[in-house]
C-alpha cells in the first residue's frame, strides 16, 4: 500500500468537451490531493482526448493520461476496463474517482473487480480523514433517509463514484502547469465482446433539466396528466424545465427522464418550485442543492415545507393559475 500514491480521475468526454461530472471530479480530487500532498491525474479516452489535455490541466490535473484510439470514442465496457485497469496497475493511484453516471456505474465495479480495492458507489461527499489519511466516502442509504460514511482501511486503490452536481465544479485556471502523457492502450479487438450498433438521441423539449436555472416539479397530488399542463405552462413562463417525482413518472404523466431524486436526477437550480409533492426524502435528496425552494401544497404538514425557503399552503389548482397569470403580467411590463 505504501507504493500507492495520488488521485486518478477516470474522466468522461461529452460532445467533444470535458463532461460536467469530470470537471466536478477534478474539483473535489484537487482538494483531496492537496490535503494528502500528492498529485492528481486524469485518464481521458477516445480520439478527442488529446485535444482536451490542456483543458484538464486548467481544471486542476497535474497529469493527463490520453488513450487516443478511435476504438474508444464510444464507451465500451471491455475496452475501457482494460485501459483503466492497465493504467492503475502501472501508476498505482491511492484513490480512483469516477462519476456516478451510466459510464461510471458500469466501469467502476468492473475496474474494482480487477484491482481488488474498496469501492463506494453513489457518493454525495468525499473527504480525507485527518488522522488516517484515508478516503471518507459519504452516500445516502435507506432510501435517502440517512447517510453512511465508509472507509477502506486495507485495500488499494480506494475507489468511489460521485453523484453529478453534489460538489462544486473545479475553477478554471489557465496558469496551471501539467503533463499530457500518451497511453499505449494495446487493445485487442478480439477481446471486445460488445459494440455500439446505434445511438438514439433523446429529444428534449425546452430547457434541459440538469442545466436549468428554474425547475417546476409536480408530484402525485397533481392527480392527472391533464392537470400536468399547469406545471408545463408555469415552466414555460419562467423559461425553466419541468421535473417530477416518481409517482407521476410511474403514472405516465411525465417521462422517466424528468424524475428528480435518489433514483432519478440530481439538480441544483437557482429556483425550484415544488407543486403538490409531499417531500419524501428520496426526492429531496435530488433537489436539496437548489438555491431557493418554493413549495405549494394544501397539506401544511407536508415534509417539503421543512426544506422549503418559502411555502404556500393552498390548492395548486387555485395557486398555479394565479401565479402564472401574475408572472405573465410582470413579463409584459
Amino acid at each position: 500500500m505504501a507504493n500507492h500514491k495520488g488521485i486518478l480521475v477516470c474522466g468522461e468526454i461529452a460532445q467533444g468537451k470535458l463532461a460536467p461530472i469530470t470537471i466536478e471530479l477534478l474539483g473535489v480530487g484537487r482538494k483531496l490531493a492537496n490535503e494528502l500532498g500528492e498529485d492528481q491525474s486524469v485518464l481521458l479516452m477516445g480520439s478527442q482526448a488529446g485535444g482536451l489535455g490542456q483543458e484538464a490541466i486548467a481544471y486542476g490535473a497535474d497529469k493527463v493520461y490520453v488513450a487516443g484510439e478511435g476504438l474508444l470514442d464510444d464507451y465500451n465496457s471491455d475496452a475501457y476496463t482494460q485501459v483503466a485497469a492497465d493504467l492503475c496497475r502501472k501508476e498505482l493511484p491511492s484513490i480512483v474517482l469516477l462519476g456516478h453516471t451510466d459510464v461510471g456505474c458500469d466501469l467502476a465495479p468492473r475496474l474494482n473487480g480487477r484491482l481488488g480495492g474498496g469501492l463506494s458507489m453513489d457518493c454525495v461527499a468525499l473527504s480525507i480523514d485527518p488522522s488516517t489519511k484515508l478516503l471518507v466516502s459519504t452516500r445516502p442509504v435507506f432510501g435517502g433517509n440517512a447517510q453512511a460514511t465508509m472507509m477502506s482501511r486495507s485495500a488499494r486503490p480506494q475507489m468511489a463514484t460521485l453523484r453529478l452536481k453534489t460538489v462544486p465544479p473545479a475553477e478554471r485556471n489557465e496558469s496551471l502547469q501539467g503533463q499530457v502523457i500518451p497511453v499505449d492502450s494495446k487493445i485487442d479487438p478480439s477481446a471486445i465482446k460488445v459494440k455500439v450498433v446505434e445511438r438514439i438521441k433523446e429529444e428534449v423539449e425546452g430547457v434541459k433539466l440538469e442545466d436549468a436555472e428554474v425547475v417546476v416539479a409536480g408530484g402525485r397530488g397533481m392527480g392527472s396528466a391533464q392537470n400536468w399542463e399547469m406545471i408545463k405552462e408555469l415552466a414555460r413562463v419562467l423559461n425553466g424545465a419541468v421535473g417530477a417525482t416518481r409517482p407521476p413518472c410511474d403514472e405516465g404523466w411525465a417521462p422517466v427522464s424528468l424524475q428528480i431524486g435518489q433514483s432519478g436526477k440530481v439538480i441544483n437550480p437557482k429556483l425550484y418550485i415544488a407543486v403538490a409533492l409531499s417531500g419524501a426524502m428520496s426526492h429531496i435528496s435530488g433537489c436539496l442543492g437548489s438555491k431557493c425552494i418554493v413549495a405549494i401544497n394544501k397539506d401544511k404538514e407536508a415534509n417539503i415545507f421543512n426544506v422549503a425557503h418559502f411555502g404556500i399552503v393552498g390548492d395548486y389548482k387555485e395557486v398555479l393559475p394565479a401565479l402564472t397569470a401574475k408572472l405573465k403580467e410582470l413579463k409584459l411590463k
